[in-house]
C-alpha cells in the first residue's frame, strides 16, 4: 500500500512519562504503516527540557510559528518532588504556559462523545466547549517567599521615570506573594477567537470572571469583551440566532450544571484549566477530550488536555500491565493532521484523520476499551484492554 504524503512537517513536541509510551506506540502502530510523516520533532521531556535551560521549549513554540501546525505530548510541570526526583537546575515553568504566552490565542476544549458512555451530570445532552485563555495570569505568575515582617508594594515604573505604587500588604511574619499580569492586546485576541469560533459553530458563547471583586483585573476582561461584542459582533449575533452571556464565574459554574449544553464557556486561564478537566470527567473521562490552541495569526497546536498518567508509568517501568486511554492523544494527532491537509490542499490526509478518529470511536462503542471506561460504561459486558491492546484493536479496525 502506498503511503499518504505529506508535503508540509508538523511541529512534533514530545512529553513524559507513560503519555510518551502511547506515543510511540501511536506513531508506530496507527500513523507510521499508513503515512509518510513528516515532522520535526522536539524532546520536550522533563531531563531534555532541564539539559536545554528550556530552551527546547521556546524553540518548538517558534518551529509551530514557521509551519502553523503543531502536535504536543502530555510533559511534566515540575513541582518540588520532581525537583528532586529529576535532578533539576531549576523549577522549570510549564511548558503549555511557555508556548502559550509565545503563540498566543484560545484553547478550545470539547469532550469526545461516545455512545455508551453517559455524562455524570444527567441533563447534559450536547458537548460543553471549553475556550480558556492561552496567556498570563497565574501560568506567568512571578512569586516570592516572604521571609519576616515587612512591606510588599505593586510599583509601575513609565517609561519617563515616573512611578505608581499600590501597597500590596505589610506582612507582620513569614508569608507569600505572587504577581500576575495581562495583556489587553491578548484579552482583546481571546474575546475575538471566541465570538469567531461561536459565529463558526453556531453556538451561544458564555463569559464569566470575578469583576465583583477584582474590579480592574477582572474587570478589564469583561469590559474587553463587551466592547468588542458590541463594535463587531452584535449584528452577526444576531442574524445567527446565537447569544452572547456574561455573568459571574460563581454564578456560571451553577447554570452550567442545570444546563443541557451546547455551547461555548469562555474562561480566564486559570478558571478554563480546572473547568475543562471537570467538563471532560464529567462527560466520562479526562483522556476523552480534544484540545487545540489557535492563535490570531494562524497558528495551531493541539494536545491531550491531561497529565502525564505517572501512576501507570512507575506501573509500566516495573513490567507491570497498565491500562491507560489513549484517546485524547489520538485525536490530538488526528487534529493536526487534519489541519496539516486542509492548509496543504492534502484531502488524503484530512480523511485518513477522519478515518482514525472513527476507528477510535467504532472501537469503544463495539466493548473493547481501557479500565476507566469500562468502569462507567452502560454497554454490557465491556471488554477491558490493556494500554497496547487498545491501540492494536484501533489499529485492527483502521
Amino acid at each position: 500500500m502506498e503511503k499518504i504524503r505529506m508535503t508540509t512537517p508538523i511541529v512534533e513536541m514530545d512529553g513524559d512519562e507513560m503519555t510518551r509510551i502511547l506515543w510511540k506506540m501511536i506513531k508506530d502502530d496507527l500513523l507510521l504503516p499508513y503515512i509518510d510523516l513528516k515532522t520535526e520533532y522536539y524532546d520536550l521531556g522533563l531531563e531534555h527540557r532541564n539539559e536545554t535551560n528550556d530552551q527546547v521549549t521556546v524553540d518548538s513554540a517558534m518551529a509551530t510559528k514557521k509551519y502553523k501546525v503543531a502536535v504536543k505530548c502530555a510533559t511534566i510541570t515540575p513541582n518540588a518532588a520532581r525537583m528532586e526526583e529529576y535532578d533539576l537546575k531549576e523549577m522549570w515553568k510549564s511548558p503549555n504556559g511557555t508556548i502559550r504566552a509565545i503563540l498566543d490565542g484560545t484553547v478550545f476544549r470539547a469532550p469526545i462523545v461516545v455512545k455508551g458512555i453517559e455524562p455524570c451530570v444527567k441533563n447534559w445532552k450536547k458537548p460543553i466547549t471549553i475556550a480558556r485563555h492561552a496567556y498570563g495570569d497565574v501560568y506567568r505568575g512571578v512569586e516570592m517567599k516572604i521571609p519576616a515582617a515587612g512591606k510588599v508594594e505593586l510599583v509601575y515604573t513609565a517609561e519617563d521615570g515616573s512611578q505608581t505604587k499600590e501597597l500590596v500588604h505589610t506582612f507582620d511574619g513569614p508569608g507569600i506573594v505572587q504577581g500576575t499580569h495581562n495583556l489587553s492586546k491578548s484579552i482583546e485576541s481571546f474575546a475575538r477567537s471566541c465570538f469567531t469560533y461561536a459565529l463558526d459553530t453556531k453556538q451561544d458563547l458564555w463569559f464569566a470572571t470575578k469583576d465583583t471583586i477584582s474590579k480592574k483585573y477582572d474587570h478589564t476582561f469583561k469590559d474587553i469583551f463587551q466592547e468588542i461584542f458590541d463594535a463587531e459582533y452584535a449584528e452577526k449575533f444576531k442574524e445567527a440566532g446565537i447569544e452572547y452571556f456574561y455573568t459571574l464565574i460563581d454564578d456560571a459554574v451553577a447554570r452550567v450544571m442545570k444546563s443541557e449544553g451546547g455551547y461555548i464557556w469562555a474562561c480566564k486561564n486559570y478558571d478554563g484549566d480546572v473547568m475543562s478537566d471537570m467538563v471532560s470527567s464529567a462527560f466520562g473521562s479526562l483522556a476523552m477530550m480534544t484540545s487545540v490552541l489557535v492563535s490570531p495569526e494562524g497558528y495551531y497546536e493541539y494536545e491531550a488536555a491531561h497529565g502525564t498518567v505517572q501512576r501507570h508509568y512507575y506501573k509500566h517501568l516495573k513490567g507491570e500491565e497498565t491500562s491507560t486511554n489513549s484517546v485524547a492523544t489520538i485525536f490530538a494527532w488526528t487534529g493536526a493532521l487534519r489541519k496539516r491537509g486542509e492548509l496543504d490542499g492534502n484531502k488524503e490526509l484530512m480523511e485518513f484523520a477522519d478515518r482514525l478518529e472513527k476507528a477510535t470511536i467504532d472501537t469503544i462503542e463495539a466493548g473493547e476499551m481501557t479500565k476507566d471506561l469500562a468502569l462507567i460504561t452502560t454497554i454490557e459486558n465491556p471488554t477491558v484492554l490493556n494500554s497496547e491492546e487498545f491501540i492494536k484493536a484501533i489499529a485492527k479496525r483502521l
